[in-house]
C-alpha cells in the first residue's frame, strides 16, 4: 500500500502523521517512509533517536526504514507499505499528482478557521479530478474539552461532504517529546498521555486499512 501525507499548510502535524502511520503499518509488514519534505523532519526524528542512544552501535529507535525520496525506485519494491512525507505547501497540481500515485492521500488539518478555507480550496481541486475515494482529511492537534473547535470543524467538513477520518489526533506535548527522543509517541517515558496519543494514530491506521479493503472489493 502507498500512502501519501500532504498538506497545503505547514504546522499541521504532517511529519508526525507520516511517522506514526509508518509505525502502525510496520506492525503489519515491512514499511518504508520516504522523506520528501525539504526540511527533512522525518529524517531528523530518526537521527534524534541515534543521538539519544546509549551506544553508537544501537539501532535506530524507529522500527521502520526512512529514506530520501530519491531512493524510492530502488527501495520501494522491498516493502509491503510505503508512506511518503511530501513537501510543504504543494500546489493543486501537486496534490492531484500525489493522489493519482497512491492508494490513499492523508491530508492533516488543524481546527482553525483560516486553515479551513485553504483546506476547502484543496479539496475542491481534488474533486475536479474525481479523486474523492483517494483522499481523507485527518483532524490533528484537536484541543481538549471544553474547547469545541475540532467538533465545529468536523461538522463543517461533514456538511461539505468531505471525506474524514473518524479518528482525530489530540493536541499533546507527548508528540514533541517523541520527536526530541527520536521514538514513536507510544514509547515516550514519563508522560501519561503518550499511550493515548499512540492509540489515536493506531485508530487512524486501522481506518486506512479498512478503507483500502473496501477499495479492493470495489476493484479500485
Amino acid at each position: 500500500m502507498i500512502i501519501t501525507v500532504a498538506s497545503y499548510k505547514g504546522g499541521v502535524g504532517k511529519t508526525t502523521t507520516a511517522i506514526h502511520l509508518a509505525n502502525y503499518f510496520q506492525t503489519l509488514a515491512p514499511t518504508l517512509l520516504l522523506d520528501g519534505d525539504e526540511t527533512r523532519n522525518a529524517t531528523a526524528w530518526r537521527d534524534n533517536g541515534k543521538l539519544n542512544a546509549a551506544d553508537e552501535n544501537d539501532p535506530a529507535k524507529l522500527p521502520f526504514k526512512i529514506a530520501d525520496l530519491n531512493s524510492a525506485a530502488m527501495l520501494a519494491a522491498k516493502y509491503a507499505h510505503v508512506v511518503i512525507d511530501t513537501g510543504q505547501r504543494p500546489t493543486d497540481t501537486d496534490l492531484k499528482a500525489l493522489a493519482d500515485g497512491c492508494d490513499l492521500q492523508v491530508i492533516p488539518t488543524v481546527p482553525t478557521g483560516i486553515d479551513t478555507v485553504g483546506l476547502v480550496q484543496t479539496v475542491n481541486a481534488l474533486r475536479e479530478k474525481a479523486l474523492n475515494t483517494r483522499y481523507r482529511v485527518l483532524i490533528t492537534k484537536a484541543p481538549p474539552k471544553p474547547e469545541h473547535e475540532a467538533q465545529r470543524l468536523r461538522a463543517h467538513l461533514t456538511e461539505l461532504d468531505i471525506p474524514l477520518f473518524r479518528s482525530e489526533i489530540p493536541r499533546l506535548k507527548a508528540f514533541d517529546k517523541a520527536f526530541d527522543s527520536g521514538v514513536p509517541v507510544g514509547e515516550v517515558k514519563g508522560d501519561p498521555n503518550a499511550v493515548r496519543a499512540w492509540k489515536a494514530y493506531y485508530a487512524a491506521g486501522k481506518e486506512i486499512l479498512n478503507a483500502r479493503a473496501k477499495q479492493i472489493r470495489k476493484g479500485a
